[in-house]
């Protein structure tokens, strides 16, 4: 960027999980452009100053990977018809991480459920990943805490463009600098509510790790998993690393 600081989390003063997707490194030696692809917590937390920086940044497209209940209850991007608006809710069978047993492993508990979502919603991801590599301008995709969901859509998006899993691991393992407010936010809309789990809130990259070599002992690799099972195709890959990948 010519020496110019570019900035990967994204201050909002609601939103606290708002990132770019930019400046990773691919293992041909290209980059993935900044300012074209963000992933986020909710975006129906938008209010004041945090909606008019979200217009500053010029999106186009918002990929919603939320249940439609939790967009019910919770609210979607405001004034969404002013973009390409999807809901890809990727997650089928849902779960409380508050009410986890806190003697379970929390990371092989985690990777199993991102298992069921990567079985279960197989045409959600692809449609997700197609919205990505398709549409021209900025684009961000979310869900709740912008953690797992939006984990899982980043780490696929960032292995099709040839960044490497140690990458995609620490970009997921960023989250945790969001752990704290995250669930001080949970504490404030459930008062009297024991938030029973240790993880709650966690993103460590050992999860990552867990999902790939699940998704590799089972399919091959997880490009395999996203070609055989998702049915990413080679034009998707090629559209998605054009639009997204600069020398």
């Amino acid at each position: 960027m010519g020496g110019v600081r570019v900035e990967r989390h994204i201050g909002f003063e609601r939103l606290h999980n708002f990132r770019d997707l930019g400046g990773y490194r691919t293992v041909d030696g290209r980059t993935v452009a900044w300012r074209k692809v963000y992933r986020a917590d909710s975006l129906g937390k938008l209010r004041g100053a945090d909606w008019e920086r979200f217009l500053g940044l010029g999106v186009r497209t918002v990929v919603d990977l939320r249940y439609p209940w939790e967009i019910e209850a919770k609210g979607r991007v405001p004034e969404a018809q002013r973009f390409r608006y999807a809901n890809c809710s990727i997650e089928h069978r849902p779960y409380d991480q508050a009410e986890i047993d806190p003697a379970l492993d929390p990371w092989r508990y985690l990777a199993d459920r991102f298992a069921e979502v990567t079985e279960d919603g197989h045409s959600e991801i692809r449609e997700a990943i197609e919205i990505i590599a398709g549409d021209e301008g900025p684009v961000v995709f979310h869900c709740t805490s912008g953690k797992d969901r939006t984990g899982l859509i980043a780490a696929f998006v960032l292995t099709l463009l040839g960044v490497s899993a140690e990458q995609v691991g620490e970009d997921f393992a960023l989250t945790e600098l969001a752990t704290e407010r995250l669930t001080a936010d949970w504490r404030a809309a459930h008062p009297g509510r024991e938030l029973k789990w240790p993880g709650y809130g966690r993103a460590p990259a050992a999860v990552m790790e867990l999902v790939f070599a699940d998704l590799t002992a089972r399919y091959g690799s997880v490009r395999c998993y996203l070609g055989q099972r998702v049915g990413i195709t080679d034009a998707v890959t090629a559209r998605l690393r054009d639009r997204l990948l600069v020398a």
